[in-house]
């Protein structure tokens, strides 16, 4: 008998404390107060870059978070030795500059990194996208980080979509849709039937709590605009 090794992909969230830590905190509260289940046992990656804290700070941050309830699998953005093996950066993630990487090699700066001669040009991507021909059901989690995604069909509740790009839904969207994964501040959520769960783009969200009851039912598209998610009628 061989041995399988098979790959999975998961979504997990990730908490970017900002500074002042306390007010960052007691957003956070109120989130959990008020929507218990969001995060649902939820993968959580908390990235400290921005804080930029001490070996102590890290230490409270990490206590604070997790006496929350939430489910903390990583912690980013500070020196691996400051955090427990079981907390450890996932495979993958880049380090912040000034740090060291296992080789021993000092990361080279971002400027460094993208500088290209004359003579080089940038690598372009096609923009990708993904075509769904059939329902999304319950429990079902559809992760395509490269683009757009397209759904000939219902997102059931209980099931999501996460997507690189804009989210297109040709039926009725339940779940959870997230768009613009990757930092695309322009993707866009559009669906024939809106009765959502949870709408994201960019890292910015609306739960079922915030969406105005007028909205159900009808064809919709939602887009950030200056740092606003706004959900509004689509013909």
């Amino acid at each position: 008998m061989s041995l399988r090794l098979l790959g999975r992909s998961y979504l997990a969230f990730v908490l970017s404390p900002e500074l002042p830590f306390d007010e960052w905190l007691a957003e956070l509260d109120a989130r959990l107060l008020h929507q218990s289940g969001f995060f649902s046992n939820r993968p959580v990656i908390l990235d400290l870059a921005a804080l930029v804290p001490s070996m102590a700070e890290t230490a409270k941050i990490i206590s604070a978070v997790e006496s929350r309830g939430l489910r903390l699998v990583a912690v980013e953005g500070v020196s691996t030795d400051w955090v427990s093996p079981r907390l450890a950066p996932l495979p993958g993630t880049p380090m912040p500059i000034g740090m060291f990487n296992p080789t021993g090699e000092k990361q080279r700066g971002a400027q460094t990194r993208n500088r290209y001669t004359l003579d080089e040009k940038p690598e372009t991507k096609p923009v990708a996208s993904l075509l769904v021909e059939e329902p999304v059901r319950s429990g079902q989690s559809l992760i395509f980080p490269q683009g757009d995604v397209t759904v000939i069909g219902s997102v059931a509740s209980g099931s999501e979509i996460v997507a690189g790009g804009s989210i297109h839904i040709y039926g009725t969207l339940r779940g959870r849709a997230f768009a613009g994964t990757n930092g695309n501040a322009k993707a866009r959520i559009f669906c024939n039937r809106f009765d959502a769960e949870l709408l994201v783009i960019d890292g910015l969200y609306k739960t079922a709590d915030d969406f105005d009851p007028a909205l159900r039912g009808e064809q919709v598209q939602a887009h950030l605009d200056r740092d606003v998610l706004n959900i509004e009628v689509f013909h």
